[in-house]
């Protein structure tokens, strides 16, 4: 389990396809604290870590994790948020985020508004009835309030010290993100379903 909190921003160093894809991503991380088999979200994406070095950590990501995320797009040099796992006893400053994906979001408008930005993104037609205004979803492991939902279309806001401590910064029309739905939205959509 995760809370959306970004606390680094990693770069991936090294891609290789063994089967399974295999990731090393740099970190600022106290790697001599990282266990290994312990799970890091990387842009969202609740992934294992199978090899450490001094500022580094690798993870084998799956066909199937693949096929569900942006990770097909991981080129060596992009930056991505990092969390590392909630302990207990954590303080829970976002929302529970699972690190499991549900889809890809395309930013279909950025607009700076003050020093914030405003940013749309077009959900996949399947998840776009689990958000809602004033609910919470996480993007690229980032956990973010929605402001406004025009069908599969919804609108977030970035402040400058999110964009500053995420890749948000650098965030671009036609970038597809990772979208993982409210964990809450799912079970009401459920039994609402279940009636």
């Amino acid at each position: 389990m995760f809370t959306g909190i970004i606390t680094d921003i990693g770069t991936l160093v090294d891609l290789k396809q063994e089967g399974d894809l295999r990731a090393r991503i740099s970190t600022g991380y106290d790697t001599a604290c990282i266990d290994m088999g312990a799970s890091i979200a990387s842009d969202g994406v609740c992934l294992t870590v199978v090899d450490l070095g001094s500022d580094w950590y690798d993870v084998q990501i799956s066909a199937e994790t693949v096929s569900k995320t942006n990770l097909a797009g991981w080129e060596v040099g992009k930056r991505v948020n990092l969390e590392r796992a909630l302990k207990v006893g954590d303080e829970l400053g976002g929302h529970i985020v699972s690190g499991h994906v549900d889809g890809v979001a395309e930013v279909v408008s950025v607009v700076d508004d003050g020093d914030s930005t405003r940013v749309q993104l077009r959900a996949p037609e399947g998840l776009a009835r689990f958000i809602a205004p004033k609910g919470s979803v996480a993007l690229n492991g980032t956990s973010l309030t929605v402001n406004e939902v025009q069908g599969a279309v919804f609108g977030i806001n970035f402040i400058p010290h999110t964009k500053d401590v995420t890749t948000w910064g650098d965030v671009a029309v036609g970038d597809m993100v990772n979208l993982e739905i409210d964990t809450l939205a799912r079970y009401v959509a459920r039994l609402a379903e279940a009636g």
